[in-house]
């Protein structure tokens, strides 16, 4: 199947797309720029952190499908997923190469898919407004399918040191793919200057518009760094919070039960170590200690020496401590606070798991192939089902573990409980094993959009870093390094107010998301009466 043009079009098609004069790449070059673009893309977020390729990787796509058949798009689509997803996930080989392989490949063919999406938008008479809509859509689909979504690699995410990334306390995240995504869709038509391949087209005239629209979708991005990111009112709380980065063994041969007692133990010395220097005046006290997730393996309701540990840990500093626990009966993932001498008083259990590592779909098939499940996730977690917002004299903390920050809906659900500061507790160190900090430096980028996102200050906990204290602007106030115990404190304001993006929550992705499709609706239905149309003339 091929683009139509306008000569083939009905009338009421004709006047719907736009000129297509410019000339589809060979299919070989197609995939070759396909194939450009998503290694790019990934160069737009950590490590690399290249932040506007998030624009050309895109334009290059774009590019790749102009006028192709079917079939060459969705190779085109597939090529770009593979070259995008193999190094951003990367990090995934520290589990097992065919975890990485499965992931990657996944999330390569489901964009493919979505990419013939893209291919037929291209046919609008305005495209370059229809593809900006279509990454939103895109991002929409796979931040929720399959099993509850992946959101890794959303083009708002490669954004935390960019001028733009104040966006997203206006229109939200998704309203940020879409400048992003609508520069690299202007780019790709200047480049492919459609009216400029036109006999007798002086080369400035057929770009001009082109050329404008670059200009305009960058510049409005870019404007980005002129709106208003920190609030502060006079007057507002501020608290002293403090970060607890224990460390876990590097090898993974040991004992379980000893391994993850040994993490404790970590977790419980550097919480001593930072005790001590706030008695010698070195160190102020906090109103709020902060463990990452799996700072204990072994449910402290179950275990008296494990519960003691924690209890004489937050007795000798005196200090409420948000410790991450896994919990049993059934087995879930939470953040349990404990105040000193009554212990833990209140819990949030993790409500999105991560599929193939907390919860395993088809378990008994994937069993079959791999003994990986019932090594490291014999029985899947229960999830939680609400936001909860601890209570610390002043503080209201909403709380978020791990792979959560990524999903707009759960963080928001926090500061809409009344969070007044957010806190992400993580585990990064099966990632980390070969060295890479890919993940962690997603993770905290993503920690970083939705403080300015929120206008909340974030406390990021990781077992093996970085953990990191972040302000309410996005700014990283201080934070570690990998593979080392540290202690961080930090004084943050305490935010009530909401932002343009709280108010609007999820309406500007619905409206960009659901205006595509109807939009991608309306052209598949052109191309359908036209072929239905060349059907009866031929007869």
């Amino acid at each position: 199947m091929r683009l139509i043009s306008t000569s083939q079009a009905t009338p009421a098609a004709a006047a719907a797309l736009r000129p297509t004069h410019a000339r589809a790449l060979r299919p070989l070059l197609a995939v070759l720029v396909a194939l450009a673009g998503g290694a790019l893309l990934a160069g737009a977020f950590p490590p690399f952190g290249i932040w506007p390729l998030a624009a050309l990787g895109p334009a290059l796509l774009t590019i790749a499908l102009w006028r192709q058949r079917a079939r060459i798009a969705l190779a085109a689509g597939l090529v770009f997923g593979l070259a995008f997803w193999a190094p951003l996930v990367s990090w995934e080989i520290n589990l097992a190469w065919y975890v990485w392989a499965a992931l990657v490949v996944g999330e390569a063919v489901i964009f493919a898919v979505l990419a013939i999406g893209q291919w037929f938008l291209l046919r609008l008479r305005f495209w370059p407004v229809a593809v900006a809509g279509w990454w939103v859509m895109a991002e929409a689909v796979r931040d929720r399918w399959p099993w509850g979504g992946f959101p890794w690699g959303r083009l708002v995410m490669s954004q935390s040191e960019a001028p733009t990334a104040r966006w997203v306390a206006f229109g939200g995240p998704p309203f940020l793919t879409f400048l992003i995504a609508l520069t690299g869709a202007c780019l790709a038509w200047l480049l492919l200057g459609p009216e400029a391949r036109q006999p007798g087209t002086p080369w400035l005239r057929g770009r001009a518009w082109p050329a404008v629209a670059v200009a305009a979708s960058a510049g409005v991005a870019l404007s980005g760094a002129l709106l208003p990111a920190d609030r502060a009112s006079p007057g507002e709380p501020s608290v002293e919070v403090a970060a607890i980065q224990g460390d876990v063994p590097h090898a993974r041969n040991l004992p379980d039960l000893w391994r993850a007692a040994k993490v404790t133990q970590n977790h419980v010395a550097a919480t001593e170590k930072l005790a001590a220097r706030i008695s010698r005046g070195a160190a102020a006290a906090p109103d709020l200690v902060i463990w990452p997730e799996n700072s204990t393996d072994l449910d402290p309701a179950y275990d008296p020496a494990i519960y003691n540990l924690i209890a004489g840990a937050v007795a000798t500093i005196d200090r409420p401590v948000l410790v991450g626990a896994v919990l049993q009966d059934p087995v879930r993932n939470a953040g349990q606070l404990w105040l000193p001498g009554k212990g833990p008083v209140a819990v949030y259990v993790k409500r999105r798991l991560v599929p193939f590592g907390e919860v395993i779909p088809f378990r008994s098939l994937v069993e079959k192939i791999s003994s990986l499940p019932s090594t490291m996730q014999p029985v899947n977690f229960t999830p939680g089902h609400r936001a909860v917002v601890f209570h610390v004299g002043k503080i209201r903390l909403g709380d978020v573990i791990c792979y959560e920050v990524s999903f707009d809906g759960l963080v928001s659900s926090e500061v809409a409980a009344g969070a007044n500061l957010l806190s992400v507790q993580t585990n990064d160190a099966d990632f980390e094993i070969d060295g890479q900090t890919a993940e962690t430096l997603q993770q905290l980028a993503m920690a970083r959009i939705r403080a300015i996102e929120h206008d909340r200050a974030v406390v990021v906990a990781s077992t093996t870093g970085v953990s990191a204290i972040i302000a309410p602007d996005g700014a990283v106030l201080t934070s570690t390094g990998t593979w080392r115990p540290a202690e961080i404190e930090a004084r943050v304001q305490l935010r009530t107010d909401t932002t343009v993006a709280d108010r609007l929550g999820g309406w500007p992705e619905a409206v960009l998301a659901w205006g595509t499709l109807a939009a991608l609706a309306w052209v598949i239905g052109l191309e359908i009466r036209r072929r239905r149309q060349s059907a009866r003339a031929a007869q």
